[in-house]
């Protein structure tokens, strides 16, 4: 057992920073319940750890409060406990290393956010048409003094936009984007002390339909979760509520004539209402607002980055037509930022599209019914700018027609909040802008809920696209908190059985699932439903808090006991009327994408026996030893029974091969020449990848933790169709729904399954989906070499694979210790590093040697283990794939 350290000594050498909350950077009015902080350190003297650390914590400007103090490495998701509602509370940490204590970190202060019975606002509206004209709601208030914090708590049953005193009240957009709202519904808190006066102040608040009643799913229904749309909205501070949402507001109609998430805003700047925001405006003709009855427990205070503006592109004219057309560069989320010159009464129309057509149109079919169009009316002759509110859309391109004159168009990215966490660069430029297309396809596609495309009539939150990918992103950007809140969502709309939704939030009816002619059950489809179980694991596995698991453990058990349930005394599940399977394989039947080469009984078994042992080890972390063991036990039997029934035929596909590789489902003994096979079908097809949304995120770990490196270098550097390189010498800025979307010939694929086909309408076709890029997890791992030996990287993996047309390759992970980082070449016949590791954190060795080679490390004979520092490693005869 450690000794306490000696309180007396001082290390001067190691820094505390970065102290944080799970809830990420800058969140006001987080929830007051588990509360956890998480730190860094870093020092100049090579090798040093924390032995020890202590939290001191008190009120804000007040002297803190020493606590015990907990000897141990812990940095990572410590408890700091509950706070009160409405408590603002300052924390500091100092750690202990070898040669003693670090000064005291600089504070974090951190304000939860409000009980409900401290909420008096209520929900209030006026009657609206579905998508029609947005409701305008306003009222006046007195301030005698400007308190020192004001604080708006601001949501809404749809999407509201908040000005005090005309001015914005907060960067987010899209406020409070998309949860399951029967069940929660988020609330923000601002902080809006600098737009309030002494005296007569004025809040306006527009609302519109968003997620919660305007038109979603693509079964076009609407008014999904309720019939109004309403805002609620309450401004306190340590003097009390100033104003809140209630029947004595005024409501009336302004500019926004039509919004929806789909189709597009209408605005005609005519009817905006003059003066809206100054304290004389004259409301009488105006409504009296009404309240919308609504349970205010499920209001509950934010958690994870809201929706903002995240990037502008400057975007690029070519004249055509009689229209304006604009080119972004990059496929983005979000919208068109106009100037334009003009005179009143002038339409601007603005069309948005993700690519042309060969005809240099723009290719809508893949819109399906969904419009992606803004109009605006100008009010007055000169310059405007102009755009849209409650609405995005998919887009690289946008045509703009109109009398008024266009100066300047900019591409608007919207997306949530999330920071990057990595950076990668190698001697390929194609996989590079591979790289950055995945990244751009996670930013566009996590707007609350992690969609599956933005730019049809769609944009749901696909769970099997979510599992499939949820390792790669948690790599690419920090998202615990994105992945904690949209799994408390998956777990909402569980059923009582424990099935999980194919979609989350779940507004899929079953009537909506026709696949190939009678409607299915969308609940409990394999490797959708995993995401209950491979969700939470890949947010442990790259953060190393546990709080994913503890969040969702009862959810997990709740998806595995109702497999074993499907299954009954046959210890495999039934075949099912409908399974996904390995969705969108390259070589499945015209319109018919869950038809793989691969079983769909197999695929189900093999992920009912992945779900079991991940359940097992977050037992053994967080739950119960007895039912891990159980659970364990269960997914060997699963495996054994899964193996006789289909294996023999699953492993002639590269998906089955992968899967009982991966999974474990084959015996040990019969392992090597499953990937041998596997390895052989690859090179028999030059590297063809013929895998879809399951087999994608699997196939080259299975070939190259089998010894396989040639094969998968083979495919992963692949230039001909299907392919993931392929995409970029197309044009791609982000990640194709097809690995054909674009054929051979520059034709658009018509969005059906068949081969050469230009005639499906777009009904299933997206050029910014995901789930293909998957596979950027592994390029972290193997070409550039880091990975988490444990979860969250405390060890980590230094294991970089150098091959042909890859001789040079750098990456970074922002790790839960700090930066994690490689820059590697091959030079002169010899393997040339460097790495950074970070404080706290110890490096296992895997390199890429031969019989013939020599390791040093700093010069010296390389240990095994790398201790935090900056190192310089020497590889002499190294070992090179070889594509082949």
């Amino acid at each position: 057992m450690t000794a306490t350290p000696d309180t007396t000594r001082r290390d001067i050498e190691t820094v505390v920073t970065g102290l944080r909350t799970q809830h990420g950077d800058g969140l006001l009015g987080v929830p007051e319940h588990g509360l956890r902080l998480t730190w860094r350190s870093s020092s100049t003297r090579p090798g040093a750890s924390q032995v020890a650390h202590q939290l001191a914590t008190g009120r804000p400007g007040e002297e803190l409060v020493q606590g015990d103090i907990i000897v141990g490495a812990d940095s990572v998701a410590v408890s700091a406990g509950d706070l009160p509602a409405g408590e603002r509370r300052s924390f500091a940490v100092r750690v202990a290393t070898d040669a003693g204590w670090t000064e005291w970190s600089e504070p974090l202060t951190v304000e939860t956010g409000l009980a409900t019975d401290d909420i008096r606002a209520v929900v209030i509206g006026i009657p609206t048409e579905v998508e029609g004209p947005s409701a305008v709601l306003r009222t006046t208030f007195a301030i005698d003094t400007v308190p020192e914090r004001a604080r708006l708590r601001l949501s809404a049953l749809g999407v509201v936009d908040a000005w005090i005193n005309g001015r914005r009240a907060t960067d987010a957009v899209l406020t409070p984007g998309w949860t399951s709202y029967k069940q929660r519904v988020l609330l923000d808190t601002v902080d809006v002390t600098a737009l309030l006066h002494d005296g007569e102040n004025t809040i306006v608040l527009v609302v519109g339909d968003g997620w919660y009643r305007g038109r979603m799913g693509f079964a076009n229904r609407t008014e999904i979760y309720g019939e109004r749309s309403g805002a609620i909205a309450q401004i306190d501070s340590e003097l009390g509520i100033h104003v809140a949402t209630d029947e004595t507001w005024r409501g009336g109609f302004g500019a926004i004539r039509s919004a929806s998430i789909y189709d597009g805003t209408t605005t005609d700047l005519r009817e905006a209402p003059v003066g809206v925001h100054n304290t004389d405006f004259d409301d009488s003709l105006w409504q009296t607002t009404e309240v919308i009855e609504s349970d205010l427990s499920r209001f509950e205070p934010r958690s994870a980055p809201p929706i903002r503006v995240v990037a502008e592109r400057e975007m690029t004219r070519t004249e055509r037509d009689g229209a304006v057309q604009f080119n972004a560069g990059q496929n983005v989320s979000g919208w068109v930022r106009l100037v334009v010159r003009g005179s009143a009464g002038d339409i601007i129309t603005v069309k948005h599209a993700e690519i042309l057509e060969p005809s240099g149109d723009l290719h809508t079919a893949a819109l399906r019914s969904a419009k992606a169009t803004d109009v605006y009316t100008l009010d007055r002759e000169g310059e405007h700018t102009l755009e849209p509110q409650f609405t995005f859309h998919g887009f690289q391109y946008a045509e703009v027609t109109g009398a008024a004159a266009v100066v300047s168009a900019t591409a608007v990215a919207v997306s949530s909040d999330l920071p990057a966490r990595s950076t990668f660069r190698s001697a390929s430029p194609a996989l590079d802008q591979f790289h950055s297309n995945v990244f751009w396809s996670q930013r566009d596609n996590f707007l609350s809920v992690p969609t599956d495309c933005p730019q049809r009539d769609e944009r749901l939150g696909w769970t099997g696209d979510a599992q499939a990918f949820a390792a790669t992103a948690s790599t690419l950007m920090d998202s615990e908190a994105f992945w904690l809140n949209w799994l408390r969502d998956l777990e909402a709309d569980q059923t009582d059985e424990g099935g999980v939704a194919s979609v989350v939030p779940d507004i899929i009816r079953r009537e909506d699932m026709r696949m190939g002619g009678p409607t299915v059950d969308n609940m409990g489809r394999a490797g959708w439903a995993d995401a209950a179980t491979i969700v939470p694991w890949a947010v442990y596995e790259s953060t190393g808090s546990a709080e994913a698991l503890v969040q969702q453990l009862d959810s997990m058990r709740r998806w595995v006991d109702h497999l074993r349930r499907r299954a009954g005394a046959d210890i495999v599940l039934p075949t099912e009327p409908f399974q996904y399977g390995d969705w969108l394989d390259p070589d499945a039947p015209g319109a018919q994408p869950w038809k793989a080469k691969v079983s769909s009984d197999y695929v189900a078994n093999a992920f009912y026996v992945h779900s079991a042992r991940l359940l097992a080890r977050a037992e053994r972390l967080v739950g119960d030893r007895v039912r891990a063991a159980e659970y364990d036990a269960l997914g060997d039997r699963v495996a054994e029974a899964t193996w006789q029934r289909w294996g023999a035929e699953a492993i002639g596909s590269q998906t089955g091969a992968a899967l009982a590789l991966e999974f474990r489902i084959a015996p040990d003994d019969e392992r090597a020449a499953i990937a041998d096979r596997l390895a052989e079908n690859v090179r028999s097809e030059a590297g063809r990848i013929s895998t879809g949304f399951l087999g994608t995120p699997l196939v080259l770990f299975a070939l190259s933790n089998s010894g396989h490196l040639d094969e998968a270098f083979l495919m992963l550097l692949r230039r001909e169709a299907p392919s993931w390189l392929y995409q970029v010498d197309r044009g791609a800025t982000t990640v194709w729904e097809r690995w054909d979307a674009i054929l051979p010939d520059g034709r658009i694929h018509g969005g059906d399954m068949d081969a050469g086909s230009t005639e499906g309408g777009g009904s299933m076709l997206s050029f910014n989906h995901y789930a293909y890029g998957a596979m950027i997890d592994w390029v972290y791992r193997t070409v550039a070499g880091l990975s988490p030996a444990e979860p969250g990287y405390r060890v980590t993996k230094i294991a970089p694979r150098p091959a042909v047309g890859l001789e040079h390759a750098a990456a970074s992970v922002d790790t839960s210790y700090g930066r994690l980082a490689i820059d590697w070449h091959l030079d002169g016949g010899a393997f040339h590093a460097s790495v950074e590791v970070p404080f706290g954190v110890r490096a296992q060795l895997d390199l890429p040697t031969t019989a013939e080679s020599v390791v040093t490390v700093d010069g010296a004979p390389a240990p095994g283990v790398l201790d935090s520092g900056t190192h310089e490693i020497t590889v002499t005869a190294p070992a090179v794939a070889a594509q082949r």
